[in-house]
């Protein structure tokens, strides 16, 4: 294992302000996390889950308030400045100084990293035309589209070859070509033998990406495995019916599915049912003649695959989606 942490945690407390005492913010409880040799882990989670704060503590940029374990075979606890050789770490704004250009940030990120200058500028020259940068690679970064900002933020992070690299929400803000490229050029690292974990709020991203990933709310694990077993654990399909009235949990729709063999589970929205349930084309026909059987009307119908969203909506009792 290249990470290989356990009880990670960390604590924040607010300045006090007028008429308005400190608070102390528990924003990772305890995470236990390892990612294997080769493989891109992703923790996947909504906005102030704790996703950030995790990575930048993994890459010592913040000192953990407990835990033990190691990143790269260095304590992380004790000697982090023994990780950082090993490690390359790419943020969300992505640390890069838009007043010069791509060539001149790569080579000072390298210089930083400890390579020779000669070394350096053989290394620059090798990013920039892995990343495509080449013919743009004197220009300000300034005058750069967002994806290619992200390419130069890559290349930095990578110029000194670490064995695991970080990324914290590597393509927000991109659009969706730029999003597959930057896909593409993760998995490239990965099969060339780096370790990557990523951070992500996108459900797509994380189940076409990952290896394998957890899913983390309010500081703490909800689940943890590949994006197909996490899903197949709840189930193949989910049947969204969608009636005239507010549901609830002992009315006649939910008495109806409840003696439903082939029913997994089943979540209520107002007036929506969701029914988690496996081979969905072959138990829908069977599932609206129950209800034709008793005189009940659908007024909407929608059959999907379970997805990681469903997943946390399972977990949690509410949906990635809307929780930000």
């Amino acid at each position: 294992m290249i990470v290989e942490v356990q009880g990670l945690r960390k604590t924040f407390r607010t300045r006090a302000r007028p008429q308005q005492p400190p608070m102390v913010v528990e924003a990772v409880k305890g995470l236990d996390i390892t990612v294997a040799r080769g493989e891109i882990f992703g923790v996947l989670g909504p906005n102030g889950a704790g996703k950030t704060t995790t990575i930048r503590m993994l890459a010592t940029l913040v000192r953990p308030d407990g835990g033990s374990g190691k990143v790269a075979g260095q304590d992380l606890f004790s000697a982090p400045e023994k990780v950082r050789p090993h490690i390359g770490y790419v943020s969300q704004a992505g640390g890069v100084d838009e007043n010069n250009g791509a060539r001149a940030n790569i080579m000072l990120a390298a210089r930083l990293n400890g390579l020779p200058t000669a070394e350096a500028a053989a290394r620059t020259g090798e990013m920039l035309e892995a990343f495509d940068l080449t013919a743009m690679a004197d220009r300000p970064v300034r005058t750069l589209s967002g994806g290619q900002k992200r390419r130069v933020a890559l290349a930095i992070g990578l110029v000194h070859r670490p064995s695991l690299v970080f990324l914290d929400e590597p393509t927000t803000g991109l659009d969706p070509q730029n999003r597959a490229n930057l896909w593409d050029q993760i998995r490239t690292l990965r099969d060339a033998g780096a370790s990557v974990l990523l951070s992500t709020h996108y459900l797509d991203e994380a189940e076409t990406l990952c290896d394998r990933l957890m899913i983390v709310d309010h500081g703490e694990v909800v689940v943890e495995g590949t994006p197909t077993a996490l899903t197949r654990a709840t189930a193949d399909d989910v049947v969204t019916l969608g009636f005239t009235e507010e549901l609830t949990a002992d009315d006649k729709v939910s008495r109806i599915v409840a003696t439903l063999p082939y029913v997994r589970e089943t979540r209520i929205d107002g007036s929506l049912l969701r029914i988690y349930l496996d081979d969905g084309e072959r138990a829908l026909p069977l599932l609206l003649r129950a209800f034709g059987d008793h005189e009940v009307a659908v007024g909407a119908i929608s059959l999907n695959r379970a997805t990681l969203d469903d997943v946390f909506l399972r977990k949690t009792g509410r949906s990635l989606r809307d929780a930000g």
